[in-house]
């Protein structure tokens, strides 16, 4: 019989109740895909002040004496609240409200770092409380990357979780604490090695993922690739040599998507809900979205779709260095996204220019992301970096095909189509560079000619399973391999 792990999952946001970005989807269902193997699974979040707004049955917990965090000479009066999911799945959510009760976005505060560093001891404190007694406790990103430093220097204060491991997932090494870490002034960067500073002058300079590196038993991120690319001082974000360190303990999962979720047989955000036996339903929801956004109304010209956060990391410089030469092509760009207001700014000035050919949407919604998948006929992901990837995966099922640079997760989920052979499943480039980005653009735009080519890739690449059966058996190996770390003689 395979051992059935007690599961605790820490993170900064979590579908649907909190989300800016691929790390809520990915807090939500590889725990819930763990709990549906029968696995016990709680997850511990932040309860911002708009999660209260969505009516969840929510329970209160009431430890006794009740939780306060204490944070030099700060004192935080802490309260949870409970929500059953099913009877072996639970979200715990950690309120105060001075750090998160007032608080209308998740991120972006000057005190960021004490908000998260609150949290992490008041899920440290509610564990205790719970007596769950975790195997493992799972740190998804910086914002509670303290919880394996804080217990490894103080096991003594949680009793119970003195043999519980430690497993700290990298999302995106570029954030690192509250603020650009780079922006630090070197010598106010923390060595990590020790306990947290307490005085609000270091709190801010706080290195949360340093010291998840420095203390979790085992560390890892979301794809094989970007786990060999950390290593490097290119992608290492000033950590690699850390990362070297411990290159033994660092592993790569890819990510997985929920299709409970993210399947156009069923989103609720589209009028014309199709599958791949259904293809035509596509084309209305095609031509409703140009109708929407006042383009030319044509079920041909190519639509091409960018949902995502406007940074550079994501590849915009690339698409606004190309976009009077795509302006002269035959086809549309939708994109969707909240992020750098000078991003922002160009693309809302050339839907200006070319009403019919182009559309911003800001700021990120939910639905209109769902209307530019099922409606897009390509989706763009030129990436200078990305550590995993969700929307290549979500496009695919959407039968948007993904035009993407070989790097990190992108790499190990999409290849090129081969018109000849019928194999790929995308357009792939190399180099981060305008001219090669714009040959493999260039390549689907030509594929898009021919009809039956077409109607094939979307169809194979709608069929293709990323869902979470194979991560997940991953990280119950992960998690194995951590406990053993954790309790060798």
């Amino acid at each position: 019989m395979k051992k059935k792990f007690r599961i605790a999952s820490l993170a900064s946001e979590v579908a649907p109740y909190s989300k800016t970005g691929g790390l809520a989807d990915v807090a939500k269902a590889l725990p819930k895909a763990l709990a549906a193997r029968g696995h016990e699974v709680i997850i511990l979040t932040p309860y911002y002040s708009f999660i209260k707004t969505q009516g969840l049955a929510l329970k209160n917990v009431d430890p006794d004496p009740p939780c306060s965090i204490v944070v030099g000479r700060q004192q935080f009066p802490i309260y949870f609240k409970e929500v059953a999911l099913s009877p072996n799945f639970r979200v715990y959510f950690v309120g105060n409200e001075e750090l998160f009760g007032r608080h209308s976005r998740v991120y972006g505060y000057a005190e960021d770092n004490l908000r998260f560093m609150v949290f992490d001891l008041a899920c440290l404190a509610l564990l205790e409380h719970l007596r769950f007694k975790p195997h493992i406790i799972h740190c998804h990103d910086w914002q509670s990357g303290l919880v394996p430093n804080l217990l490894a220097l103080h096991a003594k204060a949680y009793p119970s979780l003195s043999k519980s491991a430690t497993v700290f997932t990298i999302h995106n090494l570029v954030h690192q604490l509250g603020g650009n870490w780079w922006n630090v002034p070197e010598q106010s960067r923390d060595e990590g090695k020790n306990n947290p500073p307490v005085e609000n002058s270091k709190i801010r300079y706080v290195n949360f993922t340093k010291r998840g590196i420095l203390f979790a038993d085992v560390i890892n991120t979301v794809s094989e690739r970007y786990a060999k690319e950390i290593l490097t001082s290119e992608f290492g974000q000033g950590l690699d040599k850390y990362l070297r360190r411990r290159q033994k303990d660092v592993y790569g999962i890819i990510n997985g998507i929920d299709y409970t979720i993210y399947n156009p047989a069923f989103d609720q955000n589209i009028k014309y809900r199709y599958d791949w036996n259904s293809l035509r339903r596509k084309k209305k929801n095609k031509l409703l979205l140009q109708r929407t956004l006042r383009m030319e109304e044509n079920p041909e010209i190519p639509l091409i779709g960018a949902v995502s956060r406007l940074s550079e990391q994501k590849g915009f410089d690339l698409i606004m260095q190309l976009l009077d030469v795509l302006m002269r092509l035959p086809l549309q760009i939708v994109v969707v996204g909240s992020g750098d207001k000078d991003y922002i700014k160009f693309f809302k000035s050339a839907e200006k220019k070319h009403p019919k050919k182009i559309g911003i949407y800001t700021p990120f919604s939910e639905e209109m992301a769902s209307k530019v998948y099922a409606a897009s006929d390509m989706f763009l992901m030129p990436s200078r970096f990305e550590p995993c990837g969700l929307s290549q995966l979500i496009s695919l099922r959407y039968g948007s095909i993904p035009i993407v640079r070989e790097t990190g997760g992108l790499s190990e989920t999409i290849s090129s189509f081969n018109p000849k052979t019928h194999k790929g499943n995308g357009f792939v480039f190399t180099k981060y560079d305008k001219d090669d980005f714009l040959v493999a653009l260039v390549r689907a735009l030509e594929n898009y000619k021919y009809p039956q080519v077409w109607e094939f890739l979307t169809w194979n690449g709608m069929r293709h399973s990323y869902s979470w059966e194979l991560p997940a058996t991953k990280y119950l190996k992960l998690y194995g391999i951590a406990l053993k770390k954790k309790n060798k003689p």
